[in-house]
């Protein structure tokens, strides 16, 4: 301020580092952040001992991307058989131009997914610019080039290998499985024996069971595991053996359902689709519900009593406490500002705590929507009516046309000792 003059206190000492350090932080914002990701994590173990790896099967992006990529190896190389003949040709133009169009549409893929990743971060009609002009920066660059050949490694070439080697998921999904999770699961009863017949024949004049042993399963299973062998950690749920085998029993003209989602106690009891839905009810499980409804509940508590209104107070290190004109000493502060809701809002800073204690700058403050800023902030007490060392005041920002937007934050004041303290 002109005409001010102010020097520092030497009976307390600031501390050489940062000139602003030591905050205390506002009412969080985002509180709710922590409960949803423990409700998902709830969510995930539920959902896993009621009905497998149902994330694994249908929701996974490893899962998504490689159906992606396969959808494409089928459409431009032919269905399994065509594609083995195929590869097993001696190279040609043919050849080279089928080869050369799918993986030019996998890598156009892979990176247009590179893109979508950092247009969450750069607004994708800029960052388009960018791509179309040559003139990415070189974050941007590597990020989408480095999603780009995740995408386009995992999908298109390591595909089964990253569930089976790669992904914890499969190691302890066990631990939440049980006799009565609802999983991908061969009837051996009703399969076996197994062997090879004509269409017309009758299976049990023969002996055998309904499972033709034609491999159907295994061919289509995205990780390669033989489901009649039983159930395997590598199985990822997607159901493509359930589809492979409803199929050949369709041709065969028997019932279909031989490889199903079922239970182990539903197989080994023979129940029925409603008593599988009996046992869906049981100690796991409710102790998994009552956990996430809880945890919903909360999270919505907080939701609905949150503050779209955090402040920061950070000291000023540089000085920690200087007299100034009147025989009043001061602290610097810096008050960190952040307005959560989508209109700008006009905010008054108010001090207590002390006697006679007093804002010396500008008490009204600014912010715009959805945005942070920071502010310097002198707070004045009169020497003669403070104790010395470290005292507590309190700082309220309130905001001036919104009610309910007020947050109080606690920061120390520090004063020198007097004689005789």
């Amino acid at each position: 301020m002109p005409g001010t003059t102010a020097r520092p206190c030497s009976s307390i000492s600031p501390r050489a580092s940062s000139t602003f350090s030591g905050s205390s932080s506002g009412r969080r914002i985002s509180s709710t952040s922590p409960l949803l990701l423990v409700a998902c994590a709830i969510s995930l173990f539920l959902f896993t001992a009621v009905a497998g790896r149902l994330w694994c099967g249908y929701a996974c992006p490893q899962t998504v991307y490689t159906e992606i990529f396969l959808w494409i190896e089928r459409v431009i190389e032919g269905e399994r058989n065509a594609r083995t003949k195929l590869d097993a040709s001696p190279l040609s133009a043919r050849k080279i131009g089928l080869k050369a169009a799918k993986h030019g549409a996998w890598v156009a893929l892979s990176f247009w997914t590179g893109f979508t990743f950092v247009a969450y971060f750069t607004p994708a009609r800029e960052l388009g610019g960018e791509v179309l002009g040559l003139a990415l920066g070189p974050w941007e660059s590597f990020w989408i080039l480095f999603y780009g050949l995740a995408t386009y490694g995992n999908a298109g070439w390591m595909r089964e290998q990253v569930c089976k080697y790669m992904c914890p998921y499969a190691r302890f999904q066990g631990a939440m499985f049980d006799r009565d999770t609802l999983v991908i699961a061969y009837d051996p009863a009703r399969g076996e024996p197994r062997g090879s017949r004509g269409k017309k024949a009758d299976p049990a004049a023969l002996g055998l069971g309904h499972c033709i042993d034609c491999d159907i399963c295994v061919q289509v299973c995205p990780t390669g595991i033989d489901i009649r062998q039983g159930l395997q950690y590598e199985c990822i749920g997607c159901a493509a053996c359930i589809d492979g085998c409803d199929q050949v029993m369709d041709k065969m003209g028997y019932p279909r359902g031989l490889i199903r989602y079922s239970t182990e106690n539903a197989l080994r009891e023979r129940l029925g689709f409603v008593g599988i839905l009996k046992r869906f009810v049981r100690p796991r499980t409710l102790v998994y519900t009552t956990m996430l409804s809880a945890i919903v509940a909360i999270a919505a508590v907080a939701l609905v009593m949150r503050v779209p209104l955090k402040v920061d107070v950070i000291r000023d290190r540089g000085a920690m406490v200087r007299e100034v004109e009147a025989g009043e000493f001061e602290n610097v502060y810096r008050l960190r500002v952040t307005n959560a809701t989508e209109s700008a809002h006009r905010y008054r800073i108010v001090v207590d705590g002390l006697p006679g204690v007093r804002v010396a700058t500008d008490a009204v403050i600014e912010v715009d929507a959805a945005s942070t800023r920071a502010f310097p902030v002198r707070i004045r007490v009169p020497g003669e009516q403070a104790k010395g060392g470290s005292q507590k005041i309190a700082i309220t920002v309130t905001a001036e046309d919104a009610s309910g937007l007020e947050v109080r934050e606690t920061a120390a004041f520090f004063l020198p000792r007097k004689d005789g303290e």
